[in-house]
């Protein structure tokens, strides 16, 4: 009976040893926010354990080890960044390392941002190294691009324009008969004005039908943001334009001369581009704002007239004039 008594104490004592040894790597862990991690590429369990520990997201690196080694699957740890939630338990952890589902960092472009807020973006983000140039202007598709810490500017700058030569490439082979550019860099060039002079994606292609009927006739563009791109590189001007602006010569103000700007004024995205290749069936020749954050379209420059007087009401009802 004595016998029979001391095994049942040391079965009870293991169960409870294993109990506690189950909560330790099943258990919450001490991080009380959000921990990045980066795993070298080749990094071994020991050197990540210890980073574990030094980061405060476990509490013991050689129990860590241990516990990985006996209960962790046999899976092997994949390189990259992780961010390991707060509270997370070492079972948990040794999961997220062995997934592979790394940290997203993202450098956002949104559509229409000319080269030198790319190049803000690219310099402001956190985790990427080395610097770049300014992206030739239109060269850069709009769009979100992950990286991973430690990655160069150089390289990511890079994927933007790659992303924008593939799209414009087959953007192209599919584009319509009657469009008013001849070569995949007038259709950026144009596309970059449809893309700053309306933010409706349904008038996309009414915008790019105007510029090509102007094209068409040789009647200048008359674009305002060919206005203030020589002036401020794409960036906010903050003030109405001024006449002598309006009048300079630069290779870039279609009111000063017929046909396309020498270049693009913006990075224009993939609607842009597929309006400019494929624009609507339309003899509109003029547009103005129409009060509710689209425009107003017009065959002739009387209706246009009339439709800018209607404008200009609804700016003074709005004390703006």
């Amino acid at each position: 009976m004595r016998k029979l008594g001391c095994l049942g104490i040391l079965i009870a004592a293991a169960m409870i040893a294993g109990f506690v040894l189950l909560q330790g790597w099943g258990g919450s862990g001490p991080a009380t926010r959000p921990v990045s991690i980066v795993v070298p590429q080749g990094a071994s369990l020991a050197s990540t354990a210890t980073a574990l520990e030094k980061a405060g997201t476990v509490r013991s690196a050689q129990r860590f080890r241990l516990f990985a080694r006996l209960l962790g699957g046999g899976g092997s740890i994949k390189a990259g960044e992780y961010e390991i939630p707060p509270g997370a338990s070492p079972r948990d952890i040794l999961a997220l390392l062995q997934s592979g589902r790394t940290l997203q960092r993202l450098v956002a472009v949104p559509e229409g941002y000319p080269s030198v807020l790319v190049h803000d973006a690219l310099m402001r983000a956190d985790g990427l190294t080395g610097s770049v140039a300014v992206p030739r202007e239109g060269s850069v598709l709009p769009d979100s691009y992950a990286f991973q810490r430690g990655d160069t500017r150089a390289a990511v700058a890079a994927r933007m324009e790659r992303s924008m030569r593939d799209y414009l490439a087959a953007a192209w082979k599919k584009r319509k008969p009657r469009i008013a550019v001849t070569t995949p860099e007038q259709a950026i060039t144009l596309a970059s004005i449809v893309e700053k002079e309306t933010g409706k994606p349904s008038e996309r292609r009414m915008v790019a039908a105007v510029y090509s009927n102007r094209l068409r006739l040789g009647m200048p563009l008359q674009a305002d943001p060919t206005v203030i791109y020589p002036i401020t590189k794409g960036r906010p001007l903050g003030r109405r334009i001024r006449v002598s602006e309006l009048r300079a010569k630069n290779g870039y103000n279609t009111y000063a001369s017929a046909g396309l700007p020498v270049g693009p004024i913006a990075n224009p995205g993939r609607a842009s581009i597929d309006a400019v290749l494929d624009p609507a069936q339309s003899q509109a020749l003029y547009f103005v704002a129409d009060g509710t954050g689209g425009h107003v379209f017009a065959n002739t420059l009387a209706e246009h007239n009339a439709n800018v007087r209607k404008w200009y009401a609804i700016r003074r009802s709005r004390g703006e004039m």
